[in-house]
């Protein structure tokens, strides 16, 4: 497939618009974009993928002896930032990490969600649609410039302003998103005083996890502007609902989506239900990746609509699967745990390869569970095949480092280092003292 736009339509643009600074953009293991920022002297190297960096700084990339790295921009993530300064603006390109020899680096995730969409073209599908929901949490900033947990206003769902003091903050957002080429669907306050969602249009994975990490970076950016900061962390306030990013997903066959069945039971195919067996029966495993901090298991507990069981329904809000109301072209799979700290390129590789197991396999899926399952006991929930999700990261790796076709689909590489690197985080948060304990028990013993 040809390239949105060539070199020379992209040097013409830099020309007008008086871009000064390019942004060579990539993501680490752990989700974090990096950024190698180059002059415009150096357009041309960095267009003819020459442009080495130091890859041993990078979080899960290489050791220092094998330390260089090439990045390899993407012509068509090509973007000029709106808010960058009038003496100069910036631009950027997302990058694939590269080996000086000129190969694929496996540890970079944005080449590795490239891999398993190959293994999903060997299935006969073109395209693994993603549409996703990121919610995030406006925090006033202190004198030092530093995040409070002082809230910016006290708005419920779709609250309006006054009470809703995010608008102007979400509105801005919303028109640099714009400018920048996304469509933006929606744009509400969530449950949660100062929580927020904007909800833009569905694309092709690879496309759907770039506008992750570019939507990312202008809520923080704007955030910033308005004395705010904007985060994506899974549960930051104790007592009111987290913050999620319902992923869904459909696979299509050219024009056509292989989830629809006009015939079939809820008007959905057999290889529909064939990708939900296989999301169900990965669920465990995947859980670790697409959910991978230590606070993204304060989130998925009951009674603050994250979910906390591995079910499905055509309706149910409960459950982990969802199958929204729309059909035809529309038709599509809702996983509701995935949280926004996931890296979205290791998330959907680990999603795409949960739900293809199902399909190779030929998975039937268990039934529907269309009751609240919050209100089942442990008994009713086995009687209905109903797993727990993992109560913790801990528990979440160990299912992680037992799914073999999970580990495949993140690679030797990736997979070693986010269980290592997941392992320690775990170790830190479990060998401290916190808080709630020296408040339990200081006085007790």
């Amino acid at each position: 497939m040809g390239s949105k736009f060539t070199k020379e339509e992209i040097k013409k643009k830099l020309d007008e618009e008086n871009v000064r600074f390019i942004r060579l953009q990539f993501t680490d293991l752990l989700g974090t974009i990096k950024n190698v920022e180059i002059p415009l002297s150096q357009l041309d190297k960095a267009l003819d993928n020459e442009m080495v960096f130091d890859g041993s700084s990078i979080e899960g990339f290489v050791r220092i002896e094998e330390s260089d790295m090439k990045l390899h921009p993407d012509l068509d993530t090509f973007v000029i930032f709106p808010w960058t300064s009038e003496k100069g603006k910036v631009a950027r390109f997302i990058c694939d990490i590269h080996n000086t020899d000129g190969t694929p680096f496996l540890g970079c995730p944005r080449v590795n969600l490239k891999r398993n969409l190959k293994k999903m073209e060997e299935h006969g599908f073109t395209a693994f649609n993603i549409g996703t929901e990121p919610e995030f949490f406006l925090f006033k900033l202190d004198d030092k410039g530093e995040p409070s947990l002082e809230l910016n206003d006290k708005g419920g769902y779709f609250d309006l302003a006054p009470t809703d003091l995010g608008e102007n903050c979400r509105r801005d957002i919303v028109l640099e998103l714009e400018e920048m080429g996304f469509e933006i669907e929606a744009s509400h306050h969530e449950v949660a005083p100062g929580q927020h969602e904007i909800d833009f249009k569905y694309s092709d994975a690879v496309k759907h996890a770039d506008d992750i990490q570019t939507f990312k970076l202008v809520v923080k950016t704007i955030a910033r502007k308005h004395g705010l900061h904007a985060t994506f962390m899974p549960k930051p306030l104790f007592g009111v609902n987290g913050s999620g990013m319902h992923c869904n997903m459909s696979l299509f066959e050219g024009k056509e989506n292989k989830f629809l069945d006009e015939s079939g039971e809820l008007q959905l195919s057999k290889t529909a239900y064939q990708f939900i067996a296989g999301v169900i029966e990965h669920a465990q495993a995947f859980t670790a990746v697409t959910n991978p901090t230590v606070n993204s298991y304060k989130r998925l507990v009951p009674g603050f609509e994250a979910p906390s069981y591995v079910a499905w329904s055509g309706s149910n809000r409960s459950p982990l699967i969802r199958i929204p109301a729309s059909r035809g072209l529309s038709t599509r799979v809702e996983v509701r745990s995935v949280d926004p700290s996931a890296n979205p390129y290791l998330a959907l590789s680990v999603l795409l390869a949960a739900g293809l197991d199902g399909i190779k396999k030929n998975m039937e899926a268990p039934q529907a569970v269309d009751r609240n399952i919050y209100v089942m006991d442990k008994q009713e929930r086995e009687e209905h095949g109903v797993k727990d999700l993992p109560a913790t990261l801990s528990d979440a790796l160990r299912n992680l480092a037992e799914d073999e076709i999970l580990k495949e689909s993140l690679g030797e590489h990736l997979f070693e280092h986010f269980i290592e690197s997941k392992e320690i985080e775990w170790d830190m948060f479990r060998t401290q003292v916190h808080p709630w304990e020296r408040e339990q028990y200081i006085q007790m013993y």
